[in-house]
């Protein structure tokens, strides 16, 4: 009998305001005329089959947008005091999986590829995993549920940065060619890069 796989969830931080973009960025349309956010849920769908979406609380227009994308869509209210909030209501709705795959709503061009590369490693076994491209690690990160509790308590909007500095050894990094694990969309000038 072969082992049964480990459940994967992708959880997609869209609980931002976009203030320094001046607001409303994630349902800023790319040249495509898609939505920044609906790019990001689109990759993270295309790669992990169970997504779930933080927005912040009252933001309905950005929760029916990812809804239709395909995503799980939580409102929080915790999210107004920043990722960490966000990503830990996120694990509380989703705290059965057996790893998380964490992604910014506002990194549109991340390809599937290099989010499964990211699931694949925690299947292996790694605590934290990330994409690394030209020598600098990117985005998702993922985390085993070995570290619930931990993702769980974050507050704040250092994200789970003070997680990834505590496990730092145990961050497995994937090379890729993707440069989309670094890009993220801050104002509006990022659009024309």
């Amino acid at each position: 009998m072969g082992k049964t796989p480990l459940k994967i969830i992708g959880i997609l931080l869209a609980g931002g305001t976009g203030s320094r973009f001046g607001g409303a960025k994630l349902l800023h349309p790319l040249a495509d005329g898609v939505a920044i956010a609906a790019h990001a849920a689109r990759n993270l769908l295309a790669a992990l089959p169970n997504v779930i979406a933080v927005v912040r609380w009252g933001d309905f227009p950005l929760y029916d947008l990812l809804e239709q994308e395909g995503c799980e869509v939580t409102m929080s209210q915790a999210a107004v005091r920043g990722m960490g909030a966000s990503l830990a209501h996120g694990i509380g709705h989703a705290k059965a999986a057996d790893g998380w795959v964490v992604a910014l709503a506002d990194m549109p061009r991340i390809s599937p590829e290099s989010i499964r590369a990211v699931a694949a490693a925690l299947e292996l076994g790694a605590v934290i995993a990330a994409p690394r491209y030209q020598g600098q690690r990117g985005h998702p990160v993922g985390f085993s549920a070995a570290l619930r509790d931990e993702l769980r308590v974050l507050d704040g909007d250092s994200g789970a940065r003070k997680i990834l500095e505590r496990h730092a050894a145990e961050v497995r990094l994937v090379d890729c060619a993707d440069s989309g694990v670094l890009f993220d969309i801050d104002r509006k000038a990022d659009l024309s890069i």
